[in-house]
């Protein structure tokens, strides 16, 4: 079983601007993510959310925001940035 990644365009466009050693690390990653069998075990849930329920991946001070759709086995990257900045749109 693997799942599929899918990022937004302002994902994609995030992961551009981020120092280069954190853009790759956040593409290996959610590659590993999408190879586990259960990926909530390896990310955090964000309160509030609502259906389908949003989740964080920490690298150092960045995060990235994506949501896990079981049924069709895909992770989606919503958004990519700094902590400080990136769940305001949550």
């Amino acid at each position: 079983m693997r799942y599929h990644l899918r990022y937004s365009s302002s994902a994609r466009h995030a992961l551009k601007h981020l120092p280069r050693e954190v853009a790759l690390k956040f593409v290996a990653e959610l590659q590993d993510l999408a190879e586990e069998p259960d990926p909530r075990l390896y990310v955090k849930r964000l309160q509030g959310a609502g259906v389908p329920p949003f989740y964080s991946l920490r690298i150092g001070q960045y995060r990235a925001v994506m949501s896990i759709l079981d049924e069709v086995m895909v992770i989606h990257v919503i958004e990519v940035g700094h902590r400080g900045g990136v769940y305001r749109k949550f």
